[in-house]
């Protein structure tokens, strides 16, 4: 099975490789892709694995404190967010 990763994963998988860069080093920095590639690596061969939720699927990452938002189909997964667990959404205003 084969991955896509949406304009805003690729975004937000840019930034956190960047924030390691910059805060931890390389080493960390590429730890993390590795991290990701693994993981996506686990969803390929089994797809529902990740937690469903709104039409979706999260899939938390081992070592960091990022999930991976994705949907199944055609021609395989396709990753909407790779976001970060501990913080809050961009965009979202408080809940009234």
């Amino acid at each position: 099975m084969k991955y896509l990763l949406h304009p805003a994963a690729e975004k937000d998988l840019s930034a956190a490789f960047s924030f390691y860069l910059e805060k931890a080093g390389r080493s960390v920095a590429l730890r993390f892709l590795e991290e990701f590639e693994r993981a996506l690596g686990v969803l390929e061969l089994h797809p529902r694995l990740g937690t469903p939720t709104r039409g979706r699927r999260v899939y938390p990452m081992r070592i960091f404190p990022y999930a991976i938002i994705y949907k199944e189909g055609e021609p395989g997964l396709l990753v909407l967010v790779v976001r970060h667990q501990r913080r809050r959404p961009t965009g979202l205003g408080s809940a009234n």
